[in-house]
């Protein structure tokens, strides 16, 4: 697991629960996505609210049957590998914003099954 640690990217992807890609949501492509690239991890962060492109707020609304909320797809790794997964993800992505910055990940570890 030391090969996770150390000086890598963030990329922030920000969407809404309503974005779908080929009948799915994408959400759950960027997801699966992910997985088949190899990334480390990848997590799905739904937003209470949040103002987009459009200017228009989305938020939570109990009388709002259809609630278009904001989701971000966090996700970190290797620069490189960042980058060739936004490439292959752009024609995913129609609206929407991707964000990248520096992280310094101090901890990754995972417990064996046996361990639990």
């Amino acid at each position: 697991m030391k090969r996770y640690l150390g000086k890598k990217k963030l990329i922030r992807i920000y969407v809404d629960n309503t974005d779908s890609y080929e009948g799915e949501p994408l959400w759950q492509k960027l997801l699966q996505k992910a997985k088949e690239s190899g990334l480390a991890g990848a997590t799905v962060l739904k937003a209470v609210a949040g103002m987009g492109i459009h200017t228009q707020v989305h938020s939570s609304d109990i009388w709002t049957l259809a609630q278009k909320l904001p989701l971000i797809v966090e996700i970190i790794d290797d620069e490189d590998k960042i980058i060739k997964f936004i490439d292959e993800c752009n024609d995913m992505i129609g609206e929407g914003m991707v964000t990248m910055s520096d992280v310094d990940v101090l901890r990754y570890k995972k417990i064996s099954r046996g361990d639990i």
